[in-house]
């Protein structure tokens, strides 16, 4: 998937994600799951946008690191709202399926970086020297 692929496909994620929750009933539970999923859902392309004007690799690796950790958050929060709204449920499914395509691609960007870097995919140099 190309920069211009996943600037469309992440902002897609995040008006998925606002339509749903404007269809969530107002609950205790719900509202700050909402807030929640709405934030982390709309960083997750802001950042990948930063990412794509990064100064570095290193600089690059990081804001995609931040891509990585809202775009997993996204997911845990649409698995949270999907235990308490089974109606939507089918709705949750697709757009999780679609974040954790966004998350495996950050992933695998990120581990190819760090490479270019010469670093090992754990963050770890490779070499002392």
């Amino acid at each position: 998937m190309n920069e211009i692929t996943l600037k469309a496909k992440t902002k897609s994620i995040a008006i998925m994600v606002a339509r749903l929750c404007e269809q969530l009933p107002v609950s205790r539970i719900n509202n700050p799951y909402i807030s929640q999923i709405i934030r982390c859902s709309a960083s997750m392309g802001a950042n990948y946008r930063a990412a794509c004007r990064a100064k570095s690799t290193k600089d690059f690796v990081h804001k995609l690191q931040i891509v990585e950790e809202e775009t997993d958050e996204t997911l845990y929060f649409l698995e949270l709202l999907a235990e308490f709204n089974e109606k939507q449920r089918a709705t949750m499914r697709d757009i999780y399926k679609e974040t954790e395509t966004v998350l495996k691609i950050i992933v695998s960007s990120i581990k190819t970086a760090k490479k270019k870097l010469g670093h090992a995919g754990d963050g770890n140099p490779k070499s002392k020297t």
